[in-house]
């Protein structure tokens, strides 16, 4: 069984010797490789430039045998590709080119042409489908509405995420035309995705947990259940909601091939609200990959103990790595990963 073949058993819950491993932000500032390049080409050049995106997403699998490539990229791509661009502020963050501030302007996006704008991921996604050859998973990925949205109404990057809120609670007919929007661009961006050579896609709803719980429903999971019920027969989706653990019932009724679940509940209690034909993924605190390799392999044995009876996991951090991760703490999970033994 190749690492490909693991992973996609793992997503349709079957037994499995041990899970199969990837990272969030797997490809990044950890790794002194990625830093050598940021030094040459900005994120931006990194990302739009396919053979520098390929060189970027195939980095970590040199030194680690992970069962799975993320498609080196970033979720702010659809907002770009629909009229509003993004650029990195100097002082940290992230900076939209305009704020959305009208239903005028919200008119004026468009999620046509998505597969001609962003034509740059898909000649990266082949050129990664064609190096791996079948051998390792390879994952697209994509914002879900509701955190796009964020960006898109706050600016960028924000701290009390009170205009996407007044929005949601002011002007429901004018965020729904952003959300419909949005979500249809996914939709065409996923398809695209899938037809360049991605396995499967994680939708990050990296901001679900800012909302009050009564409104997830309303303000994103009816959005990530539109995208998912759009393209359910085309391509494997897993869902990554951070800060949302009340909402794994809800989140596994969109039924999706897996939920990845954050740090902040044990594994085998998220296991306990998930149906047991759907996958789970999850959930190391990255934090530990700052500290000691003991504590890596201890922690990480931990959450093996507790899934070994369940099928269906996929063994991957609660959030991405973070920059200060230490390289001989990413190599002891992984190691610790790939030698468990369910037996």
């Amino acid at each position: 069984m190749n690492s490909k073949e693991r992973f996609l058993a793992a997503l349709n819950c079957q037994p499995l010797d041990r899970p199969p491993i990837w990272v969030m932000r797997q490809a990044g500032r950890y790794l002194p490789e990625y830093r050598a390049l940021k030094e040459k080409y900005s994120f931006l050049e990194l990302a739009q430039t396919p053979e520098l995106a390929l060189e970027v997403t195939l980095q970590p699998l040199r030194r680690f045998p992970l069962d799975a490539a993320i498609l080196f990229s970033d979720i702010l791509v659809i907002p770009e590709a629909m009229g509003q661009g993004y650029h990195f502020r100097e002082q940290g963050g992230i900076g939209m080119d305009y704020t959305l501030e009208s239903r005028a302007q919200i008119e004026n996006l468009t999620s046509n042409a998505i597969e001609e704008k962003l034509n740059y991921v898909a000649q990266a996604l082949k050129l990664i489908d064609s190096e791996l050859n079948g051998s390792k998973m390879l994952l697209g990925f994509g914002g879900s509405p509701w955190t796009l949205a964020t960006y898109m109404l706050e600016g960028g990057s924000s701290k009390d995420f009170a205009k996407v809120k007044a929005l949601f609670y002011e002007d429901r007919n004018a965020f729904e035309l952003l959300m419909e929007k949005i979500s249809d661009a996914l939709i065409a961006y996923f398809r695209m995705q899938k037809a360049a050579g991605a396995d499967a896609i994680q939708i990050f709803d990296s901001w679900g947990g800012i909302i009050s719980g009564e409104d997830y429903e309303a303000a994103s999971l009816k959005w990530i259940r539109k995208i998912i019920d759009a393209v359910r027969e085309e391509v494997p989706m897993i869902i990554y909601a951070k800060g949302t653990t009340p909402q794994l019932r809800r989140q596994a009724a969109c039924e999706p091939k897996a939920i990845a679940v954050d740090w902040t509940i044990p594994i085998e209690e998220a296991a306990a609200q998930i149906p047991s034909d759907v996958a789970i993924q999850g959930n190391l605190d990255p934090v530990l990959l700052d500290t000691k390799p003991q504590i890596v392999r201890n922690s990480a044995t931990r959450i093996l103990e507790a899934m070994k009876n369940r099928p269906g996991h996929i063994f991957n951090l609660g959030h991405g790595i973070h920059p200060t991760a230490r390289i001989e703490n990413m190599e002891t999970l992984v190691d610790t990963v790939v030698n468990w033994s369910n037996d």
